[in-house]
């Protein structure tokens, strides 16, 4: 196991040497991407100087070595989120796409009269997907509203569910928020009335310790980019049983079994999904990039970042004229905000300026700036290779902000 030293953990992210404007780059926009380490980097250029091929078909040595290391990197992401089988992992674009599967299937099996429940936090992906469902269907939509300090109201969540109840979706950590949902207890509870239970886990995945036993779920969705993997890239995962009778997504090659001029028939697991050529290079470095993140001690990780966590909220609570946005008792990674004196996208661009890389706007999730009655906000997002001084030099970055804004 590699110990835990943000020093040398900096020092394997080259991006992280540049500089913007005369300024060195403090990147905190984290929930939205991570930065690359050198060795998935180098993974990927492996890939393509190595053994550039299709996986599964070719009867060669570079098709050989391609689909064993595709392979084997969805082996590695099996034992990360715990699994029970390979063929669970499916390979995607991202979370988006992942949950396109689910919804796209899902409207098949929703019949007139029939509830899905989603949440006020939800990034577009999460609700739009499962308004067109149940658009389709004929079914209705229920909503879990989100209380002032940015957390789900449980009660409304337990009277909701009834026999009508035939999905429940949710995010595990909240995109503009950072809250870090009870997904075990939500979980069961959706189980209790014989419902789906469907996470948006691209928060989730990256402080790691998932484990989708544990959870019990059926389906949780995330994206390479979002733990130092490329973009372009991601899992849905599935249970075996639910996935056997799911309908199919895409169609075309690798997915079939059997083609006739009249008809098809299906592959097995997970290749049913995953039809065309799949983005291997990028798989492979989802592989890399998670062997790497695992090298580490997960309780030193998650410390550190809560560390910055506390830090960026003291400072923040302190600060006049700033009002965080989302208080819950349970955050990780992310603190949104909004200053009194300019809009965010106008913070933004000063601190841009100072080299300091956030995000601002409505983060994917409209209903949810709409319920806090912002148009947007500004939000700091926090990684393995952040730290305590890029807090305190943000704040007093923020300070000049606002006397330019004031």
């Amino acid at each position: 196991m590699m110990k835990f030293d943000v020093a040398a953990i900096r020092e394997q992210f080259p991006i992280l040497k540049r500089e913007v404007d005369g300024n060195p780059l403090v990147y905190l926009d984290n929930a939205a991407s991570t930065q690359k380490p050198q060795c998935v980097i180098d993974a990927l250029v492996g890939y393509y100087t190595q053994c550039n091929s299709n996986v599964h078909r070719g009867a060669h040595r570079l098709a050989d070595e391609a689909t064993k290391e595709f392979e084997s990197a969805r082996d590695i992401i099996k034992q990360f989120i715990n699994a029970p089988h390979r063929e669970e992992v499916i390979w995607t674009s991202g979370t988006t796409e992942s949950l396109n599967i689910i919804a796209h299937g899902m409207r098949e099996k929703l019949q007139h009269g029939d509830e899905v429940i989603v949440t006020e936090m939800e990034h577009h992906a999460n609700i739009v997907t499962w308004q067109q469902a149940c658009r389709y269907a004929g079914a209705s939509l229920k909503v879990v509203p989100v209380s002032e300090q940015g957390e789900l109201d449980l009660n409304v969540f337990e009277a909701l569910l009834s026999v009508k109840t035939k999905l429940v979706a949710f995010p595990h950590v909240s995109n503009a928020l950072g809250t870090v949902n009870p997904v075990h207890w939500l979980t069961k509870k959706a189980k209790e009335v014989g419902a789906l239970v469907s996470i948006d886990g691209a928060q989730g995945i990256a402080h790691g310790g998932v484990d989708v036993q544990d959870i019990g779920c059926d389906f949780y969705s995330f994206s390479g980019h979002k733990i130092y993997a490329p973009m372009g890239v991601g899992v849905m995962w599935g249970k075996k049983d639910v996935l056997e009778t799911w309908p199919v997504w895409q169609t075309g090659g690798e997915m079939i079994s059997t083609v006739t001029l009249e008809k098809a028939t299906w592959n097995t697991l997970p290749y049913r999904f995953e039809a065309g050529t799949p983005n291997v290079g990028d798989a492979i470095a989802f592989g890399a990039a998670i062997k790497w993140f695992c090298e580490f001690d997960l309780q030193e990780v998650q410390a550190h970042e809560q560390q910055l966590m506390a830090r960026a909220t003291e400072l923040a609570s302190a600060f006049d004229g700033l009002t965080i946005v989302g208080n819950a008792k349970e955050k990780i990674g992310a603190l949104s905000f909004v200053l009194d004196c300019g809009h965010p996208a106008d913070v933004g661009f000063l601190l841009d300026r100072q080299g300091f890389a956030i995000r601002t706007g409505d983060h994917c999730a409209q209903p949810l700036m709409s319920r806090f009655n912002v148009p947007g906000t500004a939000r700091v997002s926090f990684a393995i290779y952040n730290t305590l001084e890029e807090v305190d030099a943000f704040f007093d970055a923020l300070k000049k902000v606002r006397m330019m804004l004031a």
